[in-house]
């Protein structure tokens, strides 16, 4: 079945509809956020290069759009009160492809996003900006310096840098989240420590639209884990209080540590998975 392109509820066509911008609309985050972001009198619009294969439902609007599409993206995020950027190459890459897609992607949204006038952006970072840390090294400061294990990791370093610039250039509140693990549920030793729950990630996201003052925030996207090796503080300075323990599953999971578990990189720092190299 095709996917529905466009709603009978069209963002904006309700009276004080508050309005969602969501880039890479048709990936997993995205997918599992959907149905968590939904309330009455919030719409949603989705963007991407391709269409979701959950069908969009009442108060969705699918809209075609690369990250190189400035124009376009600023038509859709007009009249909206947050943007939640999660496009872009989820894993390792190319340096070309990174540059392109992940770090241009990045500046493109931001600027889409000012041209707009919208005022409040997520930005899906990740742990790989501090990928090379060991894992117990990290317990004290919430918000390490970037120590990147790869091209993806100085892409996400990147994008974090272009969200400070335009909170003070521009005056928007700008949240970079850096996503450890991201999933329906842990699956391993990993997991137990690193999960961040679809559930917690919606609480990132609508900790966003409480944001009155201008500013960067770069806050851990990591749940409330027994056995998690982050501060969380920066987060509660912007009223993120991850609820979910990956502990709940513990007795589900081979807690064995993986070979690499000792840096927060994890097995991108597997010699098989050298800087520019793509792989699943």
């Amino acid at each position: 079945m095709t996917p529905q392109i466009h709603t009978t509820a069209r963002p904006g066509s309700v009276p004080g509809m508050q309005k969602v911008a969501v880039t890479g609309g048709s990936g997993t985050i995205a997918s599992s956020l959907r149905p968590r972001l939904f309330k009455e009198g919030r719409s949603l619009i989705l963007l991407d290069i391709q269409q979701p294969s959950i069908p969009v439902g009442e108060n969705e609007t699918f809209v075609l759009a690369g990250l190189d599409e400035v124009n376009r993206m600023t038509e859709a995020f007009t009249g909206c009160g947050l943007v939640v950027h999660l496009g872009g190459i989820p894993t390792e890459a190319s340096w070309e492809e990174i540059l392109t897609v992940n770090i241009d992607g990045t500046r493109n949204v931001l600027e889409a996003a000012r041209l707009a006038g919208v005022q409040r952006v997520l930005l899906a970072s990740s742990i790989h900006v501090v990928g090379m840390y060991p894992t117990d090294a990290i317990r004290t400061d919430p918000v390490p310096a970037a120590r990147p294990d790869g091209f993806y990791g100085v892409g996400k370093a990147a994008a974090e840098a272009l969200g400070s610039m335009y909170a003070d250039r521009h005056g928007m509140s700008i949240v970079s989240l850096r996503i450890a693990n991201f999933a329906e549920r842990p699956s391993n030793a990993r997991g137990l420590a690193l999960w961040l729950s679809p559930d917690d990630c919606a609480r990132a996201v609508e900790s966003v639209f409480q944001l009155g003052t201008p500013g960067h925030h770069t806050i851990w996207g990591v749940s409330a884990n027994t056995r998690s090796p982050v501060n969380t503080s920066a987060g509660a300075l912007i009223g993120f209080t991850p609820m979910d323990d990956a502990e709940r599953f513990a007795d589900l999971i081979d807690s064995a540590p993986g070979a690499y578990d000792g840096h927060l990189g994890g097995a991108f720092l597997a010699p098989e998975r050298p800087p520019g190299r793509r792989f699943a």
